[in-house]
């Protein structure tokens, strides 16, 4: 589990279209670095420790799993992204955006050019009036005073003025859905998806516990004989853990995410079984699945045949490599049938074929970005 930090920081910009600057600035940290949980109003100064044009100043609150280190690379990037130019001098000058890190939690970071608390915002009224807007109540780690406190005791005489322009704080995941199901093929990467999701935004993990099921191992080498029981071990399973996990939201995880659906069930099962064992097994399916929550939002992980065999060997179960492509095709087609059928579940498709969302952080994104702005 990655430690969450809460972190707060200063945006600024005098050139350009400066409330757009900053709004682009806040979409890009909602992607880059963590949740935008508060975002201040905007404030109108003159610029400091220079002549130049006016600045507009926000303050914000994100909620991050990246390390110090890596967080001051994000603010830099996104800087850069949005036409930062850094001149080789040490005095302040025009800029369209600047990304300051003022606190993280109530920690204290010595990292190179970084220095957290920032040793300069209790000197700054621009900093500490929208700072103290959205975190009045937090508490300086080394002043040990109250922010609002601290803005009291600030001897910067600069006026600040508050201007009718917003900035939009991003929708995310968790506060649009309660419930969201990754779905695909085996090896598409609904497991590490949902892990990622589950870190990122703090989620309560509903994961298959496939590993647990003795028949696993024993259905890919003898698929006639064991089919049946191991679809039905599957079946109570997936039935108790849902009917338990979804029933119960967690006190600070009111976010779930969960890396199956239980009609996986009877997609697997019209595949591996013969057409009376079938029938039978459809009879059980139909009373449990009324009873289970549906989610938010289906998301379907779409990779072709051969980047599912990829995978499964990469990854280098030993009940896994008999695997064939044609079985693999035939739960693709399984999965399309329940899409084109269940018309009431909110699906999303996403073809990963080309994505590694895994370990190329702007794929991520491109899949949290679907997510996010799907609607049906």
């Amino acid at each position: 589990m990655k430690i969450v930090r809460t972190t707060y920081l200063s945006l600024g910009s005098n050139q350009g279209n400066r409330q757009k600057n900053l709004q682009d600035a806040v979409f890009q940290i909602s992607e880059r670095i963590g949740r935008v949980t508060k975002v201040s109003s905007i404030y109108k100064t003159k610029s400091w420790g220079f002549k130049g044009d006016d600045f507009f100043n926000i303050c914000m609150e994100v909620s991050t799993n990246l390390t110090p280190e890596n967080l001051i690379k994000s603010t830099l990037q996104i800087e850069t992204s949005l036409g930062r130019e850094r001149l080789n001098t040490s005095s302040y000058h025009n800029r369209t955006i600047d990304i300051d890190i003022l606190l993280i939690d109530n920690d204290i970071f010595f990292y190179d050019d970084l220095k957290v608390p920032h040793p300069r915002m209790l000197e700054r009224k621009f900093v500490l009036v929208p700072l103290a807007e959205i975190a009045p109540n937090v508490i300086h780690p080394i002043a040990k005073k109250t922010i609002l406190i601290c803005l009291q005791n600030c001897d910067d005489n600069s006026e600040i003025i508050k201007v009718d322009q917003k900035i939009n704080k991003p929708l995310s995941l968790f506060e649009k859905y309660n419930y969201i199901a990754i779905e695909g093929n085996i090896g598409s990467g609904k497991t590490s998806l949902a892990n990622k999701i589950g870190d990122d935004f703090n989620a309560k993990l509903v994961l298959e516990r496939f590993a647990d099921n003795p028949f696993l191992p024993k259905f890919y080498k003898d698929k006639d004989r064991y089919a049946f029981p191991l679809e039905m071990s599957f079946l109570a399973d997936r039935y108790h853990q849902l009917t338990d996990d979804l029933a119960q939201f967690d006190l600070f995880k009111s976010f779930i995410v969960s890396d199956y659906f239980i009609f996986k069930s009877l997609i697997f099962a019209q595949i591996t079984l013969p057409k009376e064992e079938y029938n039978l097994y459809r009879k059980m399916f139909d009373i449990m699945y009324k009873e289970i929550s549906k989610p938010d939002v289906y998301v379907y992980l779409y990779q072709g045949t051969e980047r599912l065999i990829q995978n499964i060997k990469k990854r280098g179960r030993e009940y896994e490599k008999n695997i064939q492509p044609d079985y693999l095709d035939n739960i693709h087609k399984g999965y399309v049938n329940f899409i084109k059928t269940k018309e009431h579940l909110n699906t999303l498709i996403i073809d990963v074929t080309e994505l590694d969302f895994v370990n190329n952080n702007d794929d991520y994104q491109n899949v949290l970005s679907q997510i996010l702005h799907f609607s049906k």
